[in-house]
């Protein structure tokens, strides 16, 4: 069963030991909650740039999964299937 595979941009690699990639294990479908909670683990900065206190996508963040974004599907609750790609773009800004 292939993995599920998360690609970083490289502004987050930093915070996932200098990965730009990231695996998780799907026997089956999961949701992109739990995929974030899976791959973040061991990355608690990388975790809480992604998501707030409550556990809610930060707004600057945005996640696609097979080229669709989160948003537009269902949100974190969107499944995410063996096999399938992960792309997550955090916004960058300056002045």
């Amino acid at each position: 069963m292939p993995d599920i595979t998360v690609v970083l941009p490289s502004i987050l690699q930093p915070l996932a030991g200098g990965q730009s990639v990231l695996t998780a294990p799907a026997g089956r479908a999961v949701t992109v909650d739990a995929l974030l909670d899976a791959v973040t683990g061991d990355y608690p900065v990388l975790a809480r740039r992604l998501r707030d206190e409550t556990g809610a996508l930060r707004r600057y963040v945005n996640i696609y999964v097979s080229g669709e974004e989160i948003r537009r599907l269902k949100g974190l609750e969107t499944e995410v299937a063996a096999g399938q790609e992960v792309l997550i773009i955090q916004s960058v800004a300056g002045g």
